[in-house]
């Protein structure tokens, strides 16, 4: 199994690295990927030393997957280069995810969807991930009519710029800044950019993406994405209006038994999710589970999970587990 890592020197794909270990993926041959300047370097996996490569030179290497974190830009270039070569590309960036020819796939949800002829496969924003473990559960069981998402986004979602700044801002050093403002001791409800209809990228991907992958786009859906100075994960608080009524302890249990779910939610002992337990682990932690007394049929709930994760490299890689299983690669 030649699998192709783009990016592989970036926060992403390092952790890609990282997940392929841990999980055991059948990798024979590594390909690491990264930009011209990287071209040469070696990168250690498993006790074997790689040589980045540049793009040309990893197509035609004839490897059967190439996981892409790398940006739009460049997925949007080199994806199809590596699909006409008869390699499988998972695809991190936003490139490919509304794009109506490709499957956008989280695989504890839509994995079914997949067939051997897809070539370029979309992996969600880490944001949509996260929430979308958590309530599709709900959706097949109950429907969900509306969500009014808030979301507390890490700043490892921007990236190593980004987390330079909060380092030096809390050392009170100057540096390059990622960030408009100062992120240190700060909340900035901006993540991405602004759209013409006053809501960010990011805020519209929630919505967007979630009619997607759930198949649904009665779903009424509204957010408000906030970037906190926060390393080890994302938090949203979703309000959920059900098209049928759910007691707390049956959503309880029914998320107790769903796939990629931890439930964490006892008031009594101050258990709930909270990103600095979440880092570094695969899982969606749900907690602060409770009736929304305003409205009939609706839930609040509190959901976290590590973006660099589940988010991105987590689920990428489930997607290439999933297609070794079939033995599509």
């Amino acid at each position: 199994m030649k699998v192709v890592v783009v990016g592989a020197t970036g926060m992403v794909g390092q952790i890609m690295l990282k997940v392929l270990a841990e999980r055991n993926f059948p990798v024979t041959e590594l390909i690491p990927v990264a930009s011209e300047r990287s071209i040469g370097k070696t990168i250690d996996y498993k006790g074997t030393s790689y040589a980045v490569v540049g793009m040309a030179t990893a197509v035609a290497m004839k490897a059967d997957v190439a996981l892409f974190s790398a940006g739009g830009e460049t997925s949007l270039e080199w994806a199809p280069k590596f699909a006409a070569a008869g390699i499988t590309v998972i695809d991190n960036s936003s490139a490919w995810r509304m794009d109506s020819t490709k499957k956008l796939i989280v695989p504890e949800i839509n994995a079914g969807e997949l067939t051997p002829e897809d070539k370029i496969i979309a992996n969600p924003n880490c944001s949509t991930i996260q929430m979308l473990v958590a309530l599709a559960p709900l959706q097949r069981n109950y429907g969900i009519q509306r969500l009014v998402i808030s979301t507390y986004q890490s700043i490892t979602g921007t990236g190593v710029q980004a987390v330079q700044q909060l380092e030096n801002e809390y050392k009170g050093e100057q540096g390059t800044m990622a960030y408009p403002y100062p992120i240190h001791r700060n909340a900035i409800p901006h993540c991405d950019v602004f759209q013409d209809n006053g809501y960010t990228k990011e805020e519209m991907k929630l919505i967007q993406e979630t009619h997607k992958i759930l198949g649904d786009d009665s779903i009424r859906i509204t957010a408000t994405a906030v970037r906190i100075p926060v390393v080890g994960g994302h938090s949203e608080s979703v309000n959920v209006a059900l098209k049928q009524d759910a007691s707390v302890s049956e959503v309880q249990a029914l998320l107790n038994e769903s796939p990629g779910v931890v439930v964490q939610d006892n008031p009594d002992t101050n258990t709930y999710p909270m990103p600095i337990y979440a880092e570094g682990k695969n899982d969606v932690f749900v907690g602060r589970i409770r009736k929304d007394f305003s409205q009939e049929n609706t839930l609040n709930m509190w959901i976290v999970s590590d973006n660099l994760r589940k988010g991105a490299a987590t689920n990428t890689i489930q997607i290439a587990e999933f297609l070794v299983e079939k033995n599509w690669i």
